[in-house]
Order: C-alpha cells, then sequence, then structure tokens
C-alpha cells in the first residue's frame, strides 16, 4: 500500500463519530484506516480487501496492542468499489466501535484496548477527502 496519512492529538471520545470520506484508487488491492492512541496500538486496524493476501471483497479488522496483533475479525459485506469515493463513521462506543458503511450496511468491533480517548489516526492507500467529527 501507498504511505498515507497520519494524524495525532485529535480526540474522538465515546458516544461520538469519526466520519472519514476518500477517494479509492482504481488500481487498490486494499486500503487500511487505523485508528487508535499511536502506531503500536490500534482500537481498530480496519482493512477492506479487493484482492489482497489471499481475501477477496471482504473487511479484515483487527486491533494491535503494543504491537502485537489480536484475532481477526473478516466481514463480508463489501460495499466499495476501485475508482469511486466512499464514506465510512467510526462510532466510538464502551464496548464496540460500530462502522457504518456508505451502503448503510453497519457491524460491530469490540473494544479491545479500552481509552478514554482515540487520538490517533493513519490512512494508508486511500485518499482523504473529508473528515468530520460528530
Amino acid at each position: 500500500m501507498a504511505a498515507g496519512m497520519v494524524m495525532n492529538n485529535f480526540s474522538l471520545k465515546q458516544g461520538h463519530c469519526l466520519e472519514l470520506k476518500g477517494f479509492i484508487p482504481k488500481d487498490a488491492k486494499s486500503f487500511a484506516i487505523n485508528l487508535g492512541k499511536d502506531s503500536s496500538n490500534y482500537v481498530i486496524h480496519f482493512n477492506p480487501r479487493f484482492d489482497h493476501e489471499g481475501d477477496t471483497n471482504k473487511i479484515i479488522c483487527n486491533s494491535k496492542e503494543e504491537n502485537s496483533w489480536g484475532t481477526e475479525q473478516r466481514e463480508n459485506v463489501f460495499p466499495f468499489q476501485q475508482g469511486a469515493e466512499t464514506s465510512i463513521c467510526f462510532e466510538y462506543q464502551a464496548d464496540h466501535l460500530k462502522v457504518k458503511l456508505s451502503d448503510g450496511q453497519e457491524f460491530n468491533f469490540p473494544i479491545r484496548m479500552p481509552l478514554d480517548t482515540i487520538t490517533f489516526l493513519s490512512m494508508d492507500g486511500i485518499e482523504l477527502k473529508a473528515i468530520s467529527l460528530h
């Protein structure tokens, strides 16, 4: 994946939603969005795969604590298209993140590493168009 962007010191608190709008390149094999404390600690690693590491049209989610990966959660919903814009909303709850996809589908990912506030965001393989917290 191409090197992306990193944002530190923003504030996503429980009960709020981080909405990202982005453009997926035509030749994308996958893209990733990471939310957490820093590059070694992710509350969620959100990784839609078009055709990457043996996965086709699957969303792979995971957590990472002190550079150790947790257990993957695989989702079969896949509203993403190469060469198109998309939006994803991550709603931070006490025990899970509710992931809302552009087509209206949702799924939950468990909070394995509780944080008062998510302060780190990184993105690879997708071009950020807009970001909002609400």
